[in-house]
């Protein structure tokens, strides 16, 4: 890819982050942003259809990194609680991100995308759990319950929730299943 047009990405979105840090995304304009980008409005255009577009685009990076941090998607099936674990650490690596992108109105979509990701990631391991309703229910229970249980309990140590966390994944899957 031409290096002008990574930098130009680059700057577009850190200009976005910097004003989404400040604003909600309703708030943010495509004049500022370009203002803050150092960049004309056709360029912006040419890269993206609008603010939603892009933030779309960011949070969809975020997501991807997190599910990225699952390297072993199996360990729901054997080791529920490190499977958490893996989890929740890589919610902690992009949580500056997340805190910024997913703030506001956008804070419910970050659990669902992650859902998602990390659902198709163990389907593609074990693909006949997709038709599983008790594995995708605990799935789900774990994935959104746990991320809900993390964004709720902000000045705990990190270390210890994601301890409780897993260790409730392991109870949970392992009266069920």
């Amino acid at each position: 890819m031409d290096l002008r047009i990574l930098k130009t990405e680059r700057a577009i979105k850190n200009a976005f982050t910097l004003l989404r840090a400040k604003k909600e995304l309703e708030k943010i304009t495509v004049k500022e942003l370009c203002e803050e980008a150092c960049i004309n409005k056709s360029t912006f255009y040419a890269h993206y259809r609008d603010i939603y577009e892009l933030s779309d685009v960011l949070c969809e990076e975020v997501v991807t990194q997190v599910a990225k941090g699952v390297v072993h998607p199996e360990y729901f099936e054997k080791n529920p609680a490190e499977f958490t674990r893996e989890l929740f650490y890589a919610y902690f690596a992009q949580n500056s991100l997340i805190t910024i992108l997913f703030s506001g109105k956008q804070r419910n979509f970050l659990a669902a995308r992650i859902e998602h990701s990390i659902k198709e990631l163990i389907f593609e391991k074990y693909p006949e759990y997709r038709g599983d309703m008790a594995r995708n229910v605990i799935l789900t229970y774990c994935i959104q319950g746990g991320y809900h249980a993390y964004a709720g309990n902000p000045d705990c140590d990190v270390n210890r929730l994601i301890e409780i966390i897993g260790a409730l994944t392991e109870s949970i899957k392992g009266t069920i299943i």
